[in-house]
Protein backbone atom coordinates (compact mmCIF):
# COMPACT_ATOMS: atom_id res chain seq x y z
CA UNK A 1 0.00 0.00 0.00
CA UNK A 2 1.52 3.73 -0.60
CA UNK A 3 1.20 5.49 2.34
CA UNK A 4 0.94 8.65 0.88
CA UNK A 5 -2.22 7.71 -0.90
CA UNK A 6 -4.17 6.36 2.03
CA UNK A 7 -2.12 7.49 5.37
CA UNK A 8 -3.17 5.11 8.71
CA UNK A 9 -3.64 8.25 10.51
CA UNK A 10 -6.14 9.31 8.08
CA UNK A 11 -8.00 5.87 8.83
CA UNK A 12 -11.94 5.91 9.92
CA UNK A 13 -11.75 4.26 13.65
CA UNK A 14 -14.30 1.53 12.22
CA UNK A 15 -11.59 0.41 9.80
CA UNK A 16 -8.80 0.57 12.53
CA UNK A 17 -11.24 -1.27 15.42
CA UNK A 18 -11.42 -3.84 12.26
CA UNK A 19 -7.46 -4.41 12.20
CA UNK A 20 -7.18 -4.93 16.21
CA UNK A 21 -6.30 -8.84 16.60
CA UNK A 22 -9.79 -9.46 18.86
CA UNK A 23 -8.59 -12.93 19.27
CA UNK A 24 -5.49 -11.80 20.82
CA UNK A 25 -7.55 -9.87 23.22
CA UNK A 26 -9.37 -12.83 23.70
CA UNK A 27 -6.77 -14.47 25.00
CA UNK A 28 -5.92 -11.61 27.60
CA UNK A 29 -9.49 -11.89 28.57
CA UNK A 30 -9.48 -15.95 28.97
CA UNK A 31 -5.65 -15.16 31.10
CA UNK A 32 -7.27 -12.20 33.43
CA UNK A 33 -10.50 -14.65 33.79
CA UNK A 34 -7.77 -17.38 35.33
CA UNK A 35 -6.53 -14.24 37.48
CA UNK A 36 -9.72 -13.36 38.61
CA UNK A 37 -11.17 -17.06 39.53
CA UNK A 38 -7.56 -17.34 41.23
CA UNK A 39 -8.05 -14.27 43.46
CA UNK A 40 -11.53 -15.61 44.44
CA UNK A 41 -9.84 -18.61 45.59
CA UNK A 42 -7.51 -16.52 47.49
CA UNK A 43 -9.89 -15.07 49.19
CA UNK A 44 -11.68 -17.91 50.15
CA UNK A 45 -14.54 -17.99 47.59
CA UNK A 46 -14.81 -14.20 47.99
CA UNK A 47 -14.35 -11.16 45.88
CA UNK A 48 -13.18 -9.54 48.80
CA UNK A 49 -10.99 -8.40 48.91
CA UNK A 50 -8.85 -8.73 45.74
CA UNK A 51 -11.15 -10.88 42.89
CA UNK A 52 -13.27 -7.55 42.46
CA UNK A 53 -10.58 -5.44 42.31
CA UNK A 54 -8.26 -7.40 39.91
CA UNK A 55 -11.70 -7.19 37.24
CA UNK A 56 -12.12 -3.08 37.77
CA UNK A 57 -7.85 -2.90 37.04
CA UNK A 58 -8.41 -5.06 33.96
CA UNK A 59 -11.27 -3.85 32.57
CA UNK A 60 -9.68 -0.17 32.66
CA UNK A 61 -6.34 -1.64 31.41
CA UNK A 62 -8.49 -3.20 28.41
CA UNK A 63 -9.83 0.26 28.01
CA UNK A 64 -6.56 1.51 27.91
CA UNK A 65 -5.25 -1.39 25.47
CA UNK A 66 -7.98 -0.32 23.27
CA UNK A 67 -7.42 3.56 23.24
CA UNK A 68 -3.72 3.27 22.94
CA UNK A 69 -4.23 1.05 19.59
CA UNK A 70 -6.00 3.41 17.83
CA UNK A 71 -3.34 6.02 18.00
CA UNK A 72 -1.52 6.43 15.37
CA UNK A 73 2.46 4.38 15.96
CA UNK A 74 3.92 7.45 14.82
CA UNK A 75 2.48 10.08 17.82
CA UNK A 76 4.01 7.51 20.13
CA UNK A 77 7.24 7.44 18.55
CA UNK A 78 7.00 11.80 18.78
CA UNK A 79 6.81 11.23 22.49
CA UNK A 80 8.38 8.42 23.26
CA UNK A 81 11.30 10.66 24.92
CA UNK A 82 8.70 12.65 26.80
CA UNK A 83 7.15 9.45 28.32
CA UNK A 84 10.45 8.43 29.44
CA UNK A 85 11.76 11.52 30.90
CA UNK A 86 8.15 11.36 32.62
CA UNK A 87 8.75 8.25 33.97
CA UNK A 88 12.16 9.15 35.18
CA UNK A 89 11.28 12.22 37.07
CA UNK A 90 8.54 10.12 38.85
CA UNK A 91 11.42 7.76 39.52
CA UNK A 92 13.45 10.27 40.89
CA UNK A 93 9.99 11.29 43.19
CA UNK A 94 9.98 8.48 44.71
CA UNK A 95 13.08 8.88 46.34
CA UNK A 96 12.22 12.07 48.00
CA UNK A 97 8.03 11.39 48.48
CA UNK A 98 8.08 7.72 47.76
CA UNK A 99 5.64 5.71 50.39
CA UNK A 100 7.60 2.37 51.91
CA UNK A 101 6.04 -1.02 51.87
CA UNK A 102 7.20 -4.13 52.50
CA UNK A 103 10.44 -2.56 53.47
CA UNK A 104 11.09 -1.27 50.20
CA UNK A 105 10.41 2.36 48.99
CA UNK A 106 8.72 2.23 45.15
CA UNK A 107 5.79 3.93 45.60
CA UNK A 108 3.93 7.50 45.57
CA UNK A 109 0.65 7.82 46.84
CA UNK A 110 -1.48 10.00 44.58
CA UNK A 111 -4.49 9.54 47.17
CA UNK A 112 -6.88 7.64 44.81
CA UNK A 113 -4.13 5.27 43.62
CA UNK A 114 -0.57 4.08 44.46
CA UNK A 115 1.77 4.30 41.87
CA UNK A 116 4.60 2.45 41.37
CA UNK A 117 7.06 4.35 38.56
CA UNK A 118 9.21 1.33 37.89
CA UNK A 119 6.35 -0.04 36.22
CA UNK A 120 5.76 2.43 34.05
CA UNK A 121 9.60 2.80 33.26
CA UNK A 122 9.46 -1.16 32.02
CA UNK A 123 7.01 0.25 28.83
CA UNK A 124 8.79 3.96 28.41
CA UNK A 125 12.43 3.01 28.39
CA UNK A 126 11.59 0.01 25.62
CA UNK A 127 9.64 3.29 23.49
CA UNK A 128 12.73 5.64 24.03
CA UNK A 129 15.33 2.96 23.08
CA UNK A 130 13.18 2.42 20.25
CA UNK A 131 12.64 5.86 18.92
CA UNK A 132 16.83 5.92 19.22
CA UNK A 133 17.46 3.17 17.00
CA UNK A 134 15.09 3.81 14.58
CA UNK A 135 17.33 7.22 13.78
CA UNK A 136 20.67 5.18 13.66
CA UNK A 137 21.31 3.52 10.46
CA UNK A 138 22.73 0.06 10.13
CA UNK A 139 26.00 1.39 9.41
CA UNK A 140 26.37 3.40 12.25
CA UNK A 141 25.44 0.88 14.94
CA UNK A 142 28.76 -0.62 14.59
CA UNK A 143 30.11 2.55 16.31
CA UNK A 144 30.73 2.35 20.74
CA UNK A 145 30.06 5.96 20.61
CA UNK A 146 26.64 5.56 18.86
CA UNK A 147 25.93 3.24 22.26
CA UNK A 148 26.47 6.30 24.96
CA UNK A 149 22.98 7.93 24.80
CA UNK A 150 21.25 4.32 25.11
CA UNK A 151 23.27 2.56 27.94
CA UNK A 152 23.40 6.19 29.48
CA UNK A 153 19.34 5.82 29.12
CA UNK A 154 19.18 2.27 30.58
CA UNK A 155 21.97 3.16 33.47
CA UNK A 156 19.81 5.77 34.90
CA UNK A 157 16.59 4.28 35.38
CA UNK A 158 18.40 0.98 37.03
CA UNK A 159 20.21 2.71 39.41
CA UNK A 160 16.65 4.90 40.77
CA UNK A 161 15.55 1.22 40.57
CA UNK A 162 18.37 -0.19 42.64
CA UNK A 163 18.12 2.25 44.83
CA UNK A 164 14.41 1.57 46.20
CA UNK A 165 15.62 -1.51 46.63
CA UNK A 166 14.20 -3.67 43.53
CA UNK A 167 16.82 -5.82 41.92
CA UNK A 168 14.48 -7.85 40.42
CA UNK A 169 12.94 -5.13 38.18
CA UNK A 170 16.25 -3.63 37.56
CA UNK A 171 17.19 -6.73 35.96
CA UNK A 172 14.34 -6.48 34.01
CA UNK A 173 14.98 -3.05 32.56
CA UNK A 174 18.42 -4.42 31.46
CA UNK A 175 17.15 -7.60 30.12
CA UNK A 176 14.20 -6.29 27.93
CA UNK A 177 16.72 -3.32 27.09
CA UNK A 178 19.18 -5.97 25.43
CA UNK A 179 16.90 -7.48 23.58
CA UNK A 180 16.17 -4.13 22.19
CA UNK A 181 19.92 -3.41 21.42
CA UNK A 182 20.49 -6.84 19.80
CA UNK A 183 17.00 -6.47 17.89
CA UNK A 184 18.51 -3.03 16.39
CA UNK A 185 21.78 -4.62 15.06
CA UNK A 186 24.29 -4.53 18.29
CA UNK A 187 27.47 -6.35 17.51
CA UNK A 188 27.46 -9.78 19.57
CA UNK A 189 30.87 -8.93 20.81
CA UNK A 190 30.05 -5.99 22.70
CA UNK A 191 27.57 -8.02 24.36
CA UNK A 192 30.36 -10.50 25.17
CA UNK A 193 32.39 -7.05 26.58
CA UNK A 194 29.52 -6.28 28.63
CA UNK A 195 28.65 -9.81 29.93
CA UNK A 196 32.36 -10.28 30.97
CA UNK A 197 32.66 -6.89 32.62
CA UNK A 198 29.26 -7.95 34.35
CA UNK A 199 31.16 -11.18 35.57
CA UNK A 200 34.21 -9.83 36.60
CA UNK A 201 32.20 -7.13 38.57
CA UNK A 202 30.20 -9.77 40.41
CA UNK A 203 32.25 -10.15 43.61
CA UNK A 204 32.00 -6.39 44.18
CA UNK A 205 28.47 -5.91 43.41
CA UNK A 206 28.10 -8.86 46.09
CA UNK A 207 29.34 -6.44 48.58
CA UNK A 208 26.68 -3.72 47.63
CA UNK A 209 23.59 -6.35 48.14
CA UNK A 210 21.43 -6.14 51.08
CA UNK A 211 21.75 -8.68 53.69
CA UNK A 212 17.77 -9.53 52.63
CA UNK A 213 18.95 -10.04 48.80
CA UNK A 214 22.41 -12.08 50.18
CA UNK A 215 19.91 -14.01 51.83
CA UNK A 216 17.88 -14.71 49.25
CA UNK A 217 20.59 -15.99 46.87
CA UNK A 218 21.80 -17.91 49.71
CA UNK A 219 18.46 -19.20 50.18
CA UNK A 220 18.07 -20.27 46.61
CA UNK A 221 21.23 -22.64 46.84
CA UNK A 222 19.74 -24.21 49.70
CA UNK A 223 16.73 -23.74 50.88
CA UNK A 224 17.03 -26.19 53.54
CA UNK A 225 19.19 -24.26 55.75
CA UNK A 226 16.69 -22.06 57.35
CA UNK A 227 13.15 -24.18 56.68
CA UNK A 228 11.21 -21.75 59.11
CA UNK A 229 12.69 -18.18 58.25
CA UNK A 230 14.27 -17.56 54.76
CA UNK A 231 13.54 -20.63 53.51
CA UNK A 232 10.06 -20.68 54.54
CA UNK A 233 8.55 -19.39 51.30
CA UNK A 234 9.73 -21.50 48.59
CA UNK A 235 9.74 -24.95 50.57
CA UNK A 236 6.07 -24.30 50.79
CA UNK A 237 5.78 -23.28 47.23
CA UNK A 238 7.53 -26.84 46.57
CA UNK A 239 4.90 -28.51 48.69
CA UNK A 240 1.36 -27.16 47.19
CA UNK A 241 3.08 -27.54 43.58
CA UNK A 242 3.76 -31.42 44.28
CA UNK A 243 0.59 -31.73 46.26
CA UNK A 244 -1.40 -30.71 42.82
CA UNK A 245 -0.01 -33.90 41.12
CA UNK A 246 -1.90 -34.24 37.50
CA UNK A 247 -5.50 -32.94 38.27
CA UNK A 248 -4.85 -31.51 41.11
CA UNK A 249 -7.11 -30.76 44.26
CA UNK A 250 -9.83 -29.02 42.65
CA UNK A 251 -11.26 -25.25 42.57
CA UNK A 252 -11.00 -23.55 45.98
CA UNK A 253 -9.63 -26.73 47.70
CA UNK A 254 -5.46 -25.80 47.92
CA UNK A 255 -4.84 -27.02 51.24
CA UNK A 256 -1.45 -25.37 51.62
CA UNK A 257 -3.31 -22.09 50.64
CA UNK A 258 -6.34 -22.03 52.49
CA UNK A 259 -4.80 -22.86 55.52
CA UNK A 260 -2.45 -20.39 54.81
CA UNK A 261 1.08 -21.82 54.54
CA UNK A 262 1.70 -20.31 51.50
CA UNK A 263 2.99 -16.61 51.78
CA UNK A 264 1.71 -13.97 49.13
CA UNK A 265 -0.61 -16.27 47.23
CA UNK A 266 -2.70 -13.42 46.03
CA UNK A 267 0.57 -11.93 44.28
CA UNK A 268 3.80 -13.20 43.84
CA UNK A 269 3.22 -17.30 44.60
CA UNK A 270 -0.29 -17.18 42.44
CA UNK A 271 1.04 -19.38 40.42
CA UNK A 272 1.73 -22.28 42.85
CA UNK A 273 -1.98 -21.81 44.15
CA UNK A 274 -2.81 -22.30 40.60
CA UNK A 275 -0.80 -25.30 40.09
CA UNK A 276 -2.53 -27.14 43.44
CA UNK A 277 -5.59 -26.33 42.71
CA UNK A 278 -5.30 -27.57 38.79
CA UNK A 279 -2.41 -29.71 38.80
CA UNK A 280 -0.30 -30.06 36.24
CA UNK A 281 -2.78 -30.27 33.24
CA UNK A 282 -4.03 -26.81 34.85
CA UNK A 283 -0.77 -24.84 34.90
CA UNK A 284 0.83 -26.02 31.10
CA UNK A 285 -2.48 -25.01 29.84
CA UNK A 286 -1.86 -21.36 31.41
CA UNK A 287 2.00 -22.01 29.89
CA UNK A 288 0.48 -22.56 26.60
CA UNK A 289 -1.74 -19.57 27.12
CA UNK A 290 0.97 -17.47 27.55
CA UNK A 291 3.06 -18.79 24.65
CA UNK A 292 0.02 -17.91 22.14
CA UNK A 293 0.14 -14.54 23.67
CA UNK A 294 4.10 -14.23 22.36
CA UNK A 295 3.29 -16.30 19.46
CA UNK A 296 1.19 -13.42 18.43
CA UNK A 297 3.67 -10.43 19.59
CA UNK A 298 5.95 -11.98 17.70
CA UNK A 299 4.22 -12.34 14.48
CA UNK A 300 2.70 -8.63 15.01
CA UNK A 301 6.69 -7.37 15.00
CA UNK A 302 7.34 -9.25 12.15
CA UNK A 303 4.56 -8.11 9.93
CA UNK A 304 5.41 -4.57 11.17
CA UNK A 305 7.03 -2.16 7.59
CA UNK A 306 8.93 0.04 10.37
CA UNK A 307 11.60 -0.78 12.29
CA UNK A 308 10.13 1.64 15.16
CA UNK A 309 7.04 -0.76 15.37
CA UNK A 310 9.58 -4.19 15.36
CA UNK A 311 11.92 -2.98 18.02
CA UNK A 312 8.65 -1.39 20.13
CA UNK A 313 7.23 -4.56 20.16
CA UNK A 314 10.02 -6.58 20.37
CA UNK A 315 10.76 -4.86 23.41
CA UNK A 316 6.98 -5.22 25.12
CA UNK A 317 7.09 -8.94 24.25
CA UNK A 318 10.27 -9.31 26.21
CA UNK A 319 9.28 -7.57 28.99
CA UNK A 320 6.14 -9.85 29.16
CA UNK A 321 7.95 -12.88 28.54
CA UNK A 322 10.51 -11.86 31.65
CA UNK A 323 7.55 -11.24 33.89
CA UNK A 324 5.94 -14.84 32.82
CA UNK A 325 9.11 -16.67 33.30
CA UNK A 326 10.85 -15.31 36.33
CA UNK A 327 7.88 -15.90 38.31
CA UNK A 328 7.12 -19.08 37.35
CA UNK A 329 11.02 -20.00 37.91
CA UNK A 330 10.79 -18.21 40.84
CA UNK A 331 8.03 -20.27 42.86
CA UNK A 332 9.60 -23.68 41.33
CA UNK A 333 12.68 -22.61 42.88
CA UNK A 334 14.85 -22.23 39.76
CA UNK A 335 16.28 -18.34 40.73
CA UNK A 336 16.30 -16.65 43.54
CA UNK A 337 12.45 -15.53 45.08
CA UNK A 338 12.10 -11.65 43.78
CA UNK A 339 8.79 -9.67 44.04
CA UNK A 340 7.75 -10.31 40.44
CA UNK A 341 3.97 -11.05 39.57
CA UNK A 342 2.18 -13.02 36.95
CA UNK A 343 0.69 -10.90 34.36
CA UNK A 344 -2.56 -10.37 34.08
CA UNK A 345 -3.11 -12.93 37.14
CA UNK A 346 -1.67 -12.14 40.28
CA UNK A 347 -3.51 -9.17 42.39
CA UNK A 348 -1.27 -5.92 41.34
CA UNK A 349 -1.85 -2.50 40.70
CA UNK A 350 0.33 -0.10 37.98
CA UNK A 351 2.23 -3.71 36.85
CA UNK A 352 -1.26 -4.76 35.45
CA UNK A 353 -2.48 -1.31 33.75
CA UNK A 354 1.33 -0.93 32.49
CA UNK A 355 0.96 -4.73 30.77
CA UNK A 356 -1.68 -3.92 29.28
CA UNK A 357 -0.58 -0.38 27.70
CA UNK A 358 2.18 -1.99 26.73
CA UNK A 359 -0.02 -4.44 24.62
CA UNK A 360 -2.15 -1.35 23.32
CA UNK A 361 1.16 -0.38 22.00
CA UNK A 362 1.62 -3.82 20.12
CA UNK A 363 -1.55 -3.40 18.96
CA UNK A 364 -1.23 0.22 17.72
CA UNK A 365 2.11 -1.39 15.80
CA UNK A 366 -0.55 -4.37 14.45
CA UNK A 367 -3.17 -1.38 12.96
CA UNK A 368 -0.81 1.09 11.86
CA UNK A 369 1.04 -2.52 10.20
CA UNK A 370 1.43 -0.21 6.83
CA UNK A 371 2.92 3.07 8.11
CA UNK A 372 6.58 3.22 7.16
CA UNK A 373 8.76 5.46 9.13
CA UNK A 374 12.03 6.80 8.22
CA UNK A 375 14.90 7.12 9.91
CA UNK A 376 13.88 10.61 12.08
CA UNK A 377 10.20 9.57 11.87
CA UNK A 378 9.53 10.59 8.77
CA UNK A 379 6.80 9.30 6.61
CA UNK A 380 8.22 6.79 4.33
Amino acid sequence: MNIGENPAHHLPVAVKLRRVHWSFLLLLCIVGAIGAAMLYSAGNGNIQPWAVRHCARFAMGLGFLIAVALIDVRLWLRYAYAFYALSLVLLAAVEVAGTVGMGAQRWIDLGVIKLQPSELMKVALVLALARYFNGVGADEIGRPLKLVVPLVMVAAPAALVLKQPDLGTALMLLASSGVVFFAAGVRLWMFALVAGAGLAAAPVAWQFLHDYQRQRVLTFLDPATDPLGSGYHILQSKIALGSGGVFGKGFLQGSQSHLNFLPEKQTDFIFTMFAEEMGLVGAVALVVLYALILAYCFAIALSARNHFGRLLVVGITMTFFLYVFINMAMVMGLIPVVGVPLPLVSYGGTAAVTIMIGFGLVMSVQVHRDVAIGRRGEQG
